[in-house]
């Protein structure tokens, strides 16, 4: 079945989707997770991103896994393991519910912490924004139907951004 990429202007209604995702998964998880995060294009304002809420969870420890997988599980959620990323676990959302990808991370996440970077520094940088979603636009219509193209295209901006704010400024 096909799964187009489709790039939208930024919709206001996401923040307020993800409060709802967070209150609900925070409720099932409850002092497990040590953060619930909005990450991903849809946390950036002005940010044109495919319409899909990207969360990331942050466990208080490793070993609460399994209770996360049971306790998703009884909201609809389906454990799909790391889909090859190190250091989250990808859970596939309930059936006819709000388009999001929820990922679960192990305390001192590399990958929960680079998400939270990006983030930020998009949040922080408007021109950067601009310059993200044009990319994100010419690769979405260059690479409609080949998701892995769509993901290589964007990779060298993301890299370089996570790199300039990962890493501590020489002194």
């Amino acid at each position: 079945m096909p799964d187009p990429i489709i790039v939208v202007d930024y919709d206001p209604t996401w923040p307020e989707r993800f409060q709802f995702l967070h209150r609900r998964i925070a409720g099932a998880l409850g002092n497990v997770a040590v953060a619930i995060e909005h990450v991903g294009s849809t946390a950036v304002p002005n940010l044109a991103a495919k319409p899909i809420i990207d969360i990331d969870v942050l466990l208080a420890n490793e070993t609460a896994l399994p209770t996360v997988i049971a306790h998703l599980a009884k909201l609809g959620y389906v454990h799909q393991g790391t889909l090859g990323i190190p250091d989250r676990e990808a859970f596939l959302a309930p059936v006819h519910d709000i388009p999001h990808h929820l990922y679960v991370c192990p305390p001192g996440s590399r990958t929960f912490q680079e998400h939270l970077a990006f983030r930020d520094y998009l949040r922080a940088h408007a021109q950067e924004v601009n310059v993200y979603g044009e990319l994100k636009r010419a690769l979405a219509l260059q690479f409609r139907d080949d998701r892995p193209a769509y993901v290589s295209g964007k990779s060298a901006f993301v890299a370089e951004i996570v790199s300039r704010v990962m890493t501590p400024p020489v002194r």
